[in-house]
């Protein structure tokens, strides 16, 4: 397996292939991007403002993966919204030419270990059950089920220890 290196995000340089990634994740997660665009408008403005408060809060928040100076994966962290004291990844994303082959491992292994250096105690994230592979991927890597989002039923939060 090869060893994926991490660089911060920079906008606006970088917008066009944040834009692509997130909204082919809406595809793994949901079967269709539709909701991305009502989420973020039509050529996605609110996404990159909330990239840009991330990345404001710190570069490290906002990462592409990259494996031989190839981009294969984004990383989004910060605070959990509801709880400050909590970090949340807001999205693992692997380039589909990239994926089975453990790089979703770097990437958590990377946002797992970058938030507990900023104190969180516990991460959580959200995920859509219907997408299987990724839910047996973070139970394998030791996050927890915890159950629906009350604000969000058709996705479940999963939480996992830092400490």
């Amino acid at each position: 397996m090869t060893r994926v290196s991490f660089r911060p995000v920079e906008l606006p340089r970088d917008a066009e292939r944040c834009i692509a990634f997130r909204k082919d994740s809406y595809m793994v997660s949901f079967g269709t991007d539709e909701a991305f665009y009502r989420d973020n408008g039509p050529n996605g403005e609110r996404y990159l403002d909330f990239l840009s408060q991330r990345i404001a809060l710190d570069p490290n928040y906002v990462v592409f993966a990259l494996e031989h100076d190839n981009l294969i994966g984004q990383i989004e962290l910060g605070p959990y919204r509801a709880d400050d004291t909590i970090g949340y990844v807001n999205l693992y994303y692997v380039v589909p030419e990239a994926r089975r082959r453990g790089i979703g491992k770097q990437l958590d292994a990377y946002a797992t270990s970058y938030l507990k250096s900023k104190g969180f105690a516990k991460a959580r994230l959200s995920v859509s059950p219907t997408n299987v592979a990724a839910m047996t991927f973070y139970s394998r890597s030791g996050w927890r089920d915890l159950g629906p989002r009350p604000d969000a039923p058709n996705v479940h939060l999963m939480e996992k220890d830092l400490s």
